[in-house]
């Protein structure tokens, strides 16, 4: 559009100079209007001189083709837009030029001297004191440093989007009186660019006085008790940004649904004292309850599924509209919700004039784009943990156990039946070369049509351990309860048979111990609370929960554990992408005599994983037998565990694709204190494993016993072929 606007002024600017032209030079005087309006239509376009650009990419920049009229206003804007197009990917001394007398005839030649495409030789800042050049580096992104051996290149543009950013970052950190220019040098000693941003940065303001206008519902001590904004503060406009949207979700909540907070800083009646009042404006709008809700767009998925979630959040017919989860503007959590559970490309929630006319009322509409939910998926997968492991995959995820085929044969294709009810069904088939399982699992979020999660599952799997082979056949099914106010119990019953065979010659004596077939029964009761903005990816808040199994059988002995993780949000940026630090602790111990492979094992990725050391290679030892100088060489698990560690997620581009940094710790009841520092990919890519990663990571350990077994770098990947 701006390309379009500076077309059509250098337009008017050479019609007005063609007819000046004309008065002053008489009849005999031809302008290029006249030329254009005997040479009709365009009969060719060609270029000569370029060698960046193929012709077939500048003559669909142009805006005009072949048998098109012929303007030589136009061709003169093709000319500019040329030289544009160059200017743009760093040739700065281009030159355009449009053959008049070929444009008489109808032909458009444009004649182009590239010139030199200019690098970057150097940016620098002066005039920058509150704030050093090493952080300015990172606000813009004009630099003379080769990434993957590409140069950057010069271009106006990246300047002066350089420029905005340093004027926003300033007066975000209360540099409110900045004045930032740009000043470039050309052919230095490389035959670049030297660019150097000159700096004022003037005083930094401070918050005087901080006004609350517009509020009746809540006082000006509630709302000031949910801000992090404090008189005498240095002005940090995010802050305010970010407390204005803190009170708008606040009303919200309780049904303002239309509510709207604007931060603005007021300057003092004396201005060397560098002093703002922060204004918020609240604009409360009506407060409105729930009417009707309408589910549209469910072909095949029941009502049911989207109105059990909208059920548990409290989003019902008489309740407040609730626009912190479901907000008007879309994006909120509920919408998130219900598109995970309805396995649904799309859920929008809107509220919509009730067709009752009440006046206190708002109808919701709930929109489904359904989506392919099932899928039958042949692929490979790699762990540093379980090695390559082949893969065919029967899953539905949008499944219904009650919608059965009334010919037997509909058998044969369960993917045309069996969905709709939101519940999940998988047959999993891994054969792998350190570990294969073979499950079947079923998951009904809503059992009974209540916050209730039930699954169940049948499973064989197995692995080759370091000094013994180990084999697995399970039972198991358990329920888990969400309850009002963020708690949540459960309660699980497992049938486990377990095989250990083919044992080393030196295996110790702790595995020959537990030799053949063992049988398990184990019941396990758990409690816990989800306080987090949101379940999937939460940002803030925590997750605590405990858990204890009673296991019976060949042994008898119990499990507890315990785990709590706390998130924090370090930085969140105009897309809502947010930078997360994560901060887990999680131990358990056993009760009695376990079985060696009922006990804990250390690093690897899993739960009781230590990054920088191999999977089960942090744990007790073994003495070997049947030799002549044992010495503790094979894990035989440990009868208690600690774990601790802190990761940082920093979004790269979005959400689903960040950079890891990470420290792990732990021990356990052997050996010394364990520490590791790291960091890694993690890419996400929900619509084929969920909620579940792809993470690619580098771990050192720094505090080690010398009995463990290291391992840089872990992994976990899956594909379709």
């Amino acid at each position: 559009m701006q390309d379009t606007m500076f077309v059509l002024l250098i337009s008017m600017v050479l019609a007005a100079s063609s007819g000046v032209h004309a008065a002053a030079s008489g009849a005999g005087a031809e302008g290029a209007s006249v030329v254009a309006d005997r040479a009709g239509i365009i009969k060719s376009i060609e270029f000569e001189g370029n060698q960046k650009f193929k012709d077939h990419v500048l003559r669909q920049r142009l805006g005009f083709e072949l048998g098109d009229r012929l303007d030589s206003f136009l061709a003169e804007g093709g000319r500019l837009t040329i030289a544009e197009v160059y200017r743009k990917v760093g040739y700065a001394f281009v030159e355009v030029s449009l053959d008049r007398d070929q444009l008489s005839r109808g032909h458009l030649l444009y004649r182009i001297d590239e010139g030199a495409r200019v690098q970057i030789e150097s940016v620098n800042f002066v005039g920058n004191q509150a704030v050093d050049s090493g952080t300015l580096e990172k606000v813009v992104k004009t630099t003379e440093r080769k990434w993957l051996l590409w140069p950057f290149y010069y271009t106006e543009d990246a300047v002066q989007e350089d420029l905005d950013r340093l004027r926003e970052f300033y007066y975000d950190h209360g540099y409110l009186d900045y004045k930032i220019t740009a000043n470039t040098e050309f052919g230095g000693e490389k035959g670049g660019v030297r660019v150097t941003f000159v700096i004022d940065e003037g005083p930094v303001y401070r918050v005087g006085d901080i006004v609350l206008s517009g509020n009746t519902h809540f006082t000006t001590d509630q709302l000031r008790a949910i801000m992090t904004l404090r008189e005498g503060q240095v002005y940090l406009k995010p802050t305010a940004v970010r407390d204005g949207r803190e009170i708008a979700r606040m009303y919200r909540e309780i049904g303002y649904i239309d509510a709207e907070v604007r931060p603005r800083p007021r300057f003092g009646a004396v201005p060397e004292q560098h002093m703002v009042s922060v204004e918020f404006e609240i604009v409360e709008g009506g407060r409105f309850r729930i009417g009707k809700i309408d589910v549209t767009g469910n072909e095949q998925t029941q009502d049911k599924v989207a109105r059990r979630v909208l059920d548990e959040y409290d989003f019902t017919p008489g309740n407040w509209y609730n626009g912190r989860i479901a907000p008007k503007e879309g994006g909120g959590l509920l919408e998130r919700y219900v598109q995970r559970t309805a396995v649904a490309e799309q859920v929008l929630i809107r509220p919509v004039d009730p067709e009752s006319g009440a006046p206190d009322q708002k109808d919701v509409r709930v929109d489904l784009k359904e989506g392919s939910t099932g899928m039958i998926m042949p692929g490979v997968g790699v762990s540093s943990d379980s090695g390559v492991i082949g893969r065919l995959v029967y899953r539905q995820r949008n499944f219904d156990i009650t919608d059965w085929p009334e010919d037997p044969s509909g058998l044969l294709t369960p993917w045309k039946y069996f969905k709709g009810a939101g519940q999940s069904f998988s047959v999993t088939l891994e054969p792998g070369t350190e570990y294969s399982q073979y499950y079947v699992e079923f998951a009904d979020p809503y059992w009974r049509d209540r916050p209730t999660t039930l699954n169940v599952m049948g499973r064989s799997w197995e692995r080759y351990r370091e000094s013994y082979d180990e084999g697995r056949l399970k039972g198991y099914f358990g329920f888990e309860q969400r309850l009002k106010g963020r708690w949540r119990r459960s309660i699980g019953f497992r049938a486990e048979n377990v095989t250990v065979d083919d044992l080393d010659f030196d295996a110790p004596q702790e595995i020959r111990d537990v030799k053949g077939n063992t049988l398990l029964y184990g019941v396990k009761f758990g409690l816990g609370e989800t306080a987090v903005d949101d379940r999937y990816m939460p940002s803030r808040g925590y997750m605590l929960g405990g858990d204890y199994e009673q296991v019976t059988g060949d042994y008898t002995f119990g499990v507890l554990e315990g785990r709590y993780v706390r998130y924090f949000t370090l930085h969140e940026n105009m897309l809502g992408h947010k930078t997360v630090l994560a901060g887990k602790v999680r131990a358990a111990t056993i009760l009695g005599d376990a079985p060696s492979f009922e006990k804990f094992y250390g690093g690897g990725t899993g739960p009781y994983g230590l990054r920088g050391f191999r999977y089960r290679g942090v744990s007790t030892r073994g003495l070997q037998t049947n030799v002549a100088s044992p010495r503790r060489k094979d894990p035989v698990g440990s009868d208690w565990i600690f774990l601790a560690g802190a990761e940082i997620t920093l979004p790269i581009v979005s959400e689903n694709f960040a950079a890891l940094f990470f420290a792990d710790s732990g021990t356990i009841d052997s050996g010394s204190y364990r520490l590791s520092i790291g960091t890694g990919l993690q890419i996400m890519v929900p619509q084929i494993f969920g909620d579940v990663p792809m993470r690619f990571e580098i771990a050192t350990p720094v505090f080690k016993d010398r009995a463990d077994e290291r391992q840089i770098f872990s992994f976990s990947a899956a594909g379709m072929f």
